[in-house]
Formats: structure tokens, C-alpha cells, sequence
């Protein structure tokens, strides 16, 4: 369950990051064609209607068109906008009087001012800026009436409102966007991380379980070497031996096909004696000396465990401890196992404050899983309710094959 969700997450917040700048990038256009139909309606409407238009009323609506159709590039070509909304107030000055005088006209001229200084990119910002100042004069000019410094204030407000607002949305964007993509970047980085330490810890259990197999296959080996030379004189003893090497190959196929189920890396085995849950007091011994004292307490009858789940089930504790002896800060554990006719349980609960500068990679919990997983078993760990850590582990009894 582990090792899926962690594939499942491995590249998920780039992919989402990009998925969602593709669909941003499909609703702007729908948004670009909205604003133009916007403006073209309400210019046309006016044109038609309001009565600012003296005469020619079909060249007025060739203008509001042309005026309209600018705003389709805001996003690509903001420069386009403002060319035309500069474009309409010279057609104004000249030929077509009025045709710059209403409400939806400035709606527009506001659009493509903010436009210009939200969308544009290198050489097409300057521009921008230079056009968004050029109007000033031109809409401030009347050739009936000089501008008063009250129609400057006013036109140099109106203009350099939107554009300034513009470029403050525009910094806004670009720093959300450089967030985004940075926490993108660092939830890539965790999940590969954790898939590193996935895969660490597979391998070093795969090594471990060499061992085992190893070991047994040796045994296998010399039963198999001593049956023969008894069989001739004593069949009895021979039995035995037999016996013990079809015990010991169950075993060893078994903890073959869930080595063979992990990651492996090709690199040299260091073959050694394993640890099992028979050298817990040794480990409890250790654990007090360097500042956790460490209580082990046994429940049920002892039986035998296959080698593997033993050194698993020796793993599970030794990380808990480890885990408490980093984090815990000033406190004692307590270490039970619980033999059931079925099933290992193991627990290991701390009573400290959790105070602990630890100083390990992080990754303890994972491991613990993963062990824990590979036999079938469940793994149930966080704070008590009256302070402390616990961490338990249930393991079957001869489970099944991986």
C-alpha cells in the first residue's frame, strides 16, 4: 500500500502544475473572446442608441467592430488594444466626432490601459508604457478648447490608474507562478525522496533475507550430506535428517520468492549471523546504555518463527527504539511481545515529550512498514493520549507468500 501510493505521487505535483497552466491557458482565450464581445455590444448599442454619434452611424458601428476585435489579442498582443483605443480617439479628433465620447469607450480604453502592462512581455512592455502615455495628451486634447490643468489631473489619473494596476497584478502573477512552481518542484523532490528511501530499505531487507536463505540452503546441504551417510546404516536417523530438510526448504522457497519480489542492487552481500527476537534483551541492554532504558516484557508462549519473520519482527523494535532514542528526549520505553496462535504482536511505547533534536533521515516509519508489509502484517504508530509514542506491528504467523 505504501510502496503504490508513493509511484502514484511520484511526479503527480508537476504534472499537475502543467495540467493546470494548460487549462488556464484554454479559459483566457474564452475570457479574451467574452471582453471582445462585451466591448462590441455595448459599443454598438451605444453607437446606435445613445445619440453621442451625430451622423454616420454605420461607420460608428465599423469602429465599435474594429475597436472590439482588438481585445482577442490583449493576452498575446497587448500593444494591439492600445493601438486601436489610440486609433479611435484620432478618428474622434478628425472625421467621426463622438465616436470616443461615451461610457463604453472608456470601459474599453480601461481594459486595454490594465492590458497593457499585465500581459506584456520584453520589448512590448516599453511600448506599452509609451502608448498608455501618448494617449494623455491626445484624449486631454480638444480643438475647440485648450485642456485645463484640471482636464490633465483628470486624463493622467484615468490613464495611470489602469496601468500601474496592471503591472502590480502582473508582479503578483509572476510570484504566484514562481511559488507554484517551486512547490511543484519540492513535492517532486519529497516523493522522490521517499521513493529513495522506499527503495533503500527494500534493498537492505533483501540482504538480510539473503542471509537467511543462504543459511538455510547450507543447512539443506549438510542434512542432506549426513542423510546419505546414515541411510545405509541406521534408515532412522536418516529420517530425521530428511525431515529437517523439507522444514528447511519450505523456508527457504518461502523467503526466496519475497527476496526475489524486491528491489535489488547489484552490489556486494556482507554474509552474517542475524539478529532475532531472542536478542531483544541484548538490544534493551544497548538502548539503556546510550540513554533510553528499555523494558522488555513477553506475553504468551514462545514459539519458534520462520527466520525471516523473526529478524523482521528483531528490525521492527530495533527501529522503534531507535526512532524513540532520537525523538522521544528524556524517557523510557517499554517493549511487549505478544504470541498468539496466529500472530505476532509487538509494540513499542515511549513516554517521552517528543522533544528530541533526532538528527535521522526521517524515513524510520518506513521501514518499519515495509517490513511489516512484506509478511503480510499491519503497522499502527503515533502520540498516546497521555503523552508518549507508540508503535505497534502485527505479524502473521507462517503467511502467506508475497
Amino acid at each position: 500500500m505504501l510502496i503504490s501510493l508513493v509511484r502514484a505521487k511520484t511526479h503527480g505535483p508537476s504534472r499537475t502544475y502543467h495540467r493546470r497552466v494548460s487549462i488556464r491557458a484554454g479559459l483566457s482565450a474564452h475570457v479574451d473572446a467574452l471582453v471582445a464581445g462585451l466591448v462590441g455590444v455595448l459599443y454598438v448599442a451605444e453607437v446606435l442608441f445613445s445619440g453621442e454619434l451625430t451622423r454616420d452611424q454605420g461607420a460608428g458601428v465599423a469602429v465599435a467592430l474594429f475597436f472590439a476585435s482588438a481585445f482577442l489579442a490583449r493576452r498575446t498582443l497587448p500593444l494591439v488594444p492600445l493601438l486601436a483605443a489610440v486609433a479611435v480617439v484620432e478618428i474622434n479628433h478628425t472625421v467621426l466626432h463622438g465616436v470616443a465620447e461615451g461610457g463604453s469607450f472608456m470601459l474599453g480604453l480601461i481594459i486595454a490601459l490594465y492590458s497593457g502592462t499585465r500581459y506584456a512581455r520584453g520589448w512590448m512592455l516599453p511600448a506599452c508604457v509609451v502608448v498608455s502615455i501618448a494617449i494623455v495628451p491626445l484624449a486631454a486634447f480638444d480643438p475647440q478648447q485648450p485642456p485645463t490643468v484640471g482636464d490633465w489631473i483628470f486624463f493622467t489619473t484615468f490613464i495611470g490608474f489602469p496601468t500601474v494596476a496592471g503591472r502590480i497584478f502582473h508582479h503578483r502573477h509572476a510570484t504566484d507562478e514562481r511559488l507554484a512552481r517551486e512547490n511543484a518542484a519540492l513535492a517532486a523532490e519529497r516523493d522522490r525522496r521517499a521513493a529513495e528511501a522506499v527503495a533503500e530499505e527494500r534493498a537492505r531487507i533483501a540482504r538480510e533475507l539473503h542471509d537467511v536463505v543462504a543459511h538455510a540452503i547450507s543447512v539443506i546441504v549438510l542434512q542432506a550430506r549426513g542423510g546419505r551417510r546414515v541411510l545405509a546404516g541406521a534408515p532412522e536417523e536418516a529420517g530425521a535428517a530428511f525431515d529437517t530438510i523439507e522444514h528447511t526448504g519450505e523456508q527457504a522457497l518461502d523467503e526466496m520468492r519475497r527476496l526475489l519480489a524486491m528491489l535489488r542492487y547489484d552490489e556486494e552481500h556482507i554474509l552474517a549471523p542475524q539478529p532475532g527476537l531472542h536478542a531483544l534483551d541484548d538490544l534493551a541492554g544497548s538502548m539503556t546504555r546510550m540513554g533510553l532504558p528499555v523494558e522488555v516484557v513477553r506475553e504468551g508462549t514462545p514459539i519458534e518463527l520462520a527466520a525471516g519473520v523473526d529478524l523482521s519482527a528483531y528490525r521492527i523494535v530495533q527501529e522503534a527504539l531507535t526512532n524513540a532514542l532520537k525523538h522521544a528526549g528524556p524517557a523510557r520505553a517499554l517493549v511487549r511481545v505478544s504470541y498468539a496462535t496466529d500472530h505476532l504482536e509487538l509494540e513499542v511505547v515511549d513516554d517521552g515529550p517528543g522533544t528530541g533534536d533526532g538528527g535521522g533521515s526521517g524515513h524510520g516509519l518506513v521501514g518499519i512498514r515495509e517490513r511489516a508489509e512484506l509478511y503480510g502484517g499491519q503497522v499502527e504508530a503515533g502520540r498516546c493520549p497521555g503523552g508518549g509514542y507508540a508503535v505497534r506491528a502485527r505479524l502473521p504467523i507462517g503467511a502467506a507468500t508475497a
